[in-house]
């Protein structure tokens, strides 16, 4: 399948191709033409039943258009397809004339109803208007007045609703067209006017494409993408054949009995799967390049524009398509190992395997888009900086090395993102649950009885993922709501109805889903969302960290403004109200830093950092929601500082095993931020020069004074919180230990307890 399939496969159906296209002949369509006896004698539209031949493009067959008309002439009845009436059809063509004018829908249902694909209307007497235009041009003079061609003109009607009449449309139109423009030409004749007097201003474009850009275009719009659909089909069976596989046939136990660790294991199948994957890519793409410039070759000179001189992409296409292969196939492999071996069969893990699939070729199309081109924001972006380097790569040799800054980024966050899935197979593979789990049936009544009976004091792992996504879900479909009631209200309203509705979607669609699912799904409250005391040497730090690290904050977003770029015009509507005199400042305080330092810390650093902690492992869970909540922002220049903002929140709310710590952080920094933006300008302005800090045309800008010593001081703040330790205390589900911390009961099966330290 994969080593014979692909050489085999595109060569046969090229030849195939080149076979039915000989063999093919597309049904003719019909096309009736009334008043055939007004059309002008010269230049003849009509040969016969047909267009004439000399209105056709190159290579066209005229044949393909069956004209019927409603002169006098020999029976035609067997020249049509399917043994169709010439009577009947002009009968219907009458009738559909006569209701043109008088019923429009009427129209539409006999036409419909019509075996007519088009119909062309010619009114009395439409040829003799055109020769006595041609007359009154071979005569006139520069001081006579202006030939006049005020006169009825020929109706074409279709439907626009049915695909057979609109192909019929496009092919009539510009025959039509042709004839039209011969016409012109005579007329400019008569009247001694040069054939380019239509065209004042264009000339015929001048196409400059070398045979070599011509061919780059073909292949950089075919090779990414076959390359990443390649690589993910080359991974997908045989990841699940060598996990899920080996489930069903009874060799897993054999096979971690032997000598070699978990991470050897994987390890051995990752190479194999990422074999695979690589190979199924490249004699795909080698495949289909030979088959495509071989095809190409047979074609008749004409049909395809400059189909021969399609030419073999050069060796440097070549070695970066294997280069960027690499890290793509490692990635696929990982993610197809890891969901493979959470399947319990070869069935299962086509079901977990489809979604990657189809997100895959999402992320291609995207790609293939000719309006996306790889930028610093989309080179971080798995599977896709990847493609569209290479499609900028082989689209455009000639301005390569405007790309090459982009190469190592890509391969970095490409290896990156590989490592990163490959550690999450080698997870699943650790995991005794993962590995050896069994058939079961599920039962919507019994799951949602699960949930209310052996309800938990705190939320597990896979509860936190479920909040996160139903507050991303609730977020999108409340957006346009938020974005027509903003719009609809008045230019003075709109800051007032942007607070308004701002803190109305930060109660509704963040705060409300974490306190639905802590009510439903857990049975304390107090132990979901740390709602304990941390002490007043705590609250003081975390009120003391924002201030220090908000130069380094506003430092960062100025200097990485090129490669995150400007914020779209929705933030920054919303970022000046921040700065608006109007509005007064303890609202702008409530709706950017009260609501989300309540409303958001009770649903990232509540609920959801409180679900990952359940895997006790403290880092992964405050990385996990520190993603999440950046996230959650969307902007990527939010995205960045959320994100980082989230790792010190999660810090904070982990070691002092409190909520009330990241609230009082968060709500420093966003009143940073309002107070920043309403002064910051006026207050810095007035102070005389100096190294700290500046005002320029971009914004208040800390000098590096400033930035090293906050740089300094925040990260001996850090260290201290993170080795400080809250205040050990006794909860619902957790007990007190030796060390002074909390371990919590959780409970894995029935009859079974197994302790575990969500903050050790």
């Amino acid at each position: 399948m994969v080593a014979v399939l692909p050489l085999l496969l595109y060569p046969a159906m090229g030849i195939g191709a080149m076979q039915l296209t000989v063999l093919f002949r597309e049904q003719p369509r019909i096309v009736v033409v009334l008043g055939a006896d007004h059309l002008p004698a010269s230049p003849p539209l009509l040969d016969a039943h047909r267009f004439a031949a000399r209105w056709f493009p190159p290579g066209a067959d005229p044949n393909r258009l069956v004209v019927i008309t409603d002169q006098v002439d020999r029976p035609f009845d067997e020249q049509l397809p399917d043994k169709l009436d010439a009577q009947a059809l002009l009968a219907e063509a009458q009738a559909i004339r006569h209701e043109l004018s008088e019923d429009r829908q009427r129209t539409g249902v006999l036409f419909g109803k019509s075996g007519v694909q088009v119909l062309v209307i010619v009114p009395d007497g439409f040829g003799s208007r055109l020769d006595q235009v041609e007359v009154d041009l071979a005569a006139s003079q520069p001081d006579q007045t202006p030939v006049v061609t005020d006169y009825p003109r020929p109706e074409v009607v279709y439907s626009r609703a049915d695909e057979k009449s609109q192909i019929t449309f496009n092919r009539v139109t510009d025959v039509l067209e042709r004839w039209e423009s011969r016409i012109l030409a005579g007329w400019l004749n008569q009247a001694r006017l040069d054939p380019r007097f239509t065209h004042p201003v264009l000339d015929e474009p001048i196409n400059v494409a070398l045979d070599e850009q011509i061919s780059a275009s073909v292949w950089g719009r075919m090779f990414p993408a076959l390359l990443v659909i390649m690589s993910v089909t080359g991974a997908f069976y045989p990841a699940i054949d060598m996990v899920a596989g080996e489930k069903e046939r009874g060799t897993m136990e054999t096979l971690l009995i032997c000598p070699a660790s978990r991470t050897e294991i994987v390890l051995g199948k990752f190479f194999a799967v990422m074999l695979f994957s690589c190979a199924t890519a490249l004699l795909n793409l080698v495949s289909l390049g030979f088959t495509g410039k071989y095809v190409a070759s047979m074609v008749p000179a004409g049909a395809l524009a400059q189909a021969g001189d399609i030419a073999l992409p050069p060796i440097s296409a070549i070695i970066w398509i294997v280069v960027l292969l690499l890290p793509l196939a490692a990635l696929f492999s990982a993610l197809c190992l890891a969901l493979a071996t959470f399947a319990r069969s070869s069935k299962e893990g086509q079901y977990y395997l489809t979604p990657l699939l189809m997100a895959t070729m999402a992320l291609t199309m995207f790609c293939l888009s000719p309006g996306v081109e790889l930028n610093p924001q989309y080179s971080l972006i798995p599977v896709a900086g990847v493609a569209l380097l290479l499609k900028g790569l082989l689209l455009s040799p000639l301005h390569a090395d405007k790309l090459y800054a982009y190469v190592p980024v890509v391969l970095v966050t490409s290896v990156g993102y590989s490592a990163l899935a490959l550690w999450w197979a080698i997870e699943q593979f650790r995991r005794e649950e993962v590995l050896f789990r069994e058939a079961e049936r599920f039962d919507l009544a019994l799951w949602l009885r699960h949930l209310w009976r052996d309800r938990q004091p705190t939320p597990g792992f896979n509860q936190a993922l479920c909040c996160f996504g139903v507050i991303l879900l609730m977020e999108f479909f409340t957006a346009r709501f938020l974005q027509r009631s903003i719009f609809d209200s008045g230019t003075a309203d709109r800051a007032r109805a942007l607070l308004r509705l701002l803190l109305i979607q930060q109660a509704l669609v963040i705060a409300l889903p974490a306190l639905l699912m802590c009510r439903l799904l857990t049975t304390s409250f107090k132990e979901t969302f740390g709602l304990r005391w941390p002490g007043w040497t705590t609250l003081g730090v975390a009120a003391l960290l924002p201030v220090v690290l908000h130069p380094l904050s506003v430092e960062m977003l100025s200097r990485l403004r090129w490669f995150l770029g400007d914020l779209p015009a929705g933030a920054q509507e919303v970022l000046a109200g921040l700065s608006d005199p109007n509005l007064p400042i303890w609202q702008v305080l409530l709706v950017f830093a009260v609501a989300p330092a309540l409303c958001e810390e009770l649903a990232f650093r509540g609920f959801i950092l409180n679900g990952f902690s359940r895997t006790s492992r403290r880092a992964l869970a405050i990385g996990l929601s520190a993603v999440a909540f950046g996230l959650f922002h969307k902007i990527p220049q939010q995205v960045l500082n959320a994100t980082l903002l989230g790792l010190v929140l999660g810090l904070l709310a982990v070691r002092s095993r409190s909520l009330f710590p990241a609230i009082v952080f968060h709500f420093v920094n966003n009143a940073l931020g309002v107070v920043h933006a309403r002064f910051g300008e006026a207050w810095f302005g007035s102070l005389p020069p100096n190294p700290f800090v500046s005002v320029e045309v971009e914004g208040v800008h800390y000098g590096w004074p400033t930035v090293l010593g906050c740089a300094v001081l925040g990260a001996l703040v850090l260290r201290w919180v993170a080795r400080s330790r809250g205040t050990p205390a006794a909860s619902a589900n957790g007990v007190s230990t030796s060390d002074g911390s909390v371990q919590s009961r959780q409970l894995d099966a029935p009859g079974s307890i197994r302790l575990v330290k969500p903050y050790e």
